[in-house]
């Protein structure tokens, strides 16, 4: 489904800049984390400073305010980086998943196609041994069809254990990416609950700055 969804034209189109909206995006973002980062350490710097000098309380309030403001900054700016990375996996592995289904599925057809034709040269060669054990002439000729069609039926068995060995690795291929897949998902859940524990407190915080 995935894969029919990248599929389309216009993601098609978009593809070719994906890498290049990538890195744009993360050094916007790896930006507005520094600032954050810069910002919560001023504000703190300064509500220490303010907190030991008695001063208004019109400024110290307008101090916490922001602090308040460049500890957001800093939690969605450092989130929004994280699950920015997170989803470029995600799609990477997606792609991988999908490339490794279709041509498992390639195989698979391969594979039928090479046992068909065995058994259909297998069950001429078959025939081919009555009709010399029944008439008894032309044997020379049948002898020299016989030894082509046991090469032939050799060369495709030999072909069909190749293909054989190429699905068995494809299968392990796409074992592997879905194990990626699955712990990728463990752990954006586990991120997806550090955030909504992290988002509860800063409610709290909030809360407790405007009572």
């Amino acid at each position: 489904r995935w894969q029919k969804i990248f599929m389309i034209p216009l993601w098609s189109k978009v593809a070719v800049f994906w890498n290049k909206m990538f890195l744009t995006i993360i050094v916007l973002l790896i930006v507005l984390f520094i600032d954050a980062v810069r910002e919560v350490r001023k504000y703190s710097a300064v509500h220490v400073m303010e907190k030991a000098v008695n001063v208004n309380a019109n400024a110290f309030d307008h101090i916490q305010m922001k602090l308040f403001r460049s500890q957001r900054n800093l939690y969605i700016s450092g989130f929004s980086l994280f699950l920015w990375l997170v989803l470029r996996r995600t799609v990477t592995l997606l792609t991988q998943l999908a490339k490794g289904m279709a041509s498992h599925a390639a195989l698979e057809t391969q594979v039928n196609d090479a046992t068909e034709a065995a058994k259909k040269y297998m069950s001429e060669n078959e025939r081919l041994q009555e009709a010399l054990s029944e008439k008894g002439s032309g044997k020379e000729s049948l002898e020299v069809t016989d030894e082509k069609l046991k090469k032939e039926v050799e060369r495709l068995k030999t072909e069909l254990q190749k293909t054989s060995n190429a699905l068995h690795k494809a299968n392990n291929e796409v074992i592997a990416v879905k194990k990626q897949s699955e712990g990728l998902k463990r752990e954006y859940d586990h991120l997806m609950k550090e955030y909504e524990r992290l988002q509860e407190s800063l409610n709290e915080a909030e809360n407790k700055k405007e009572l």
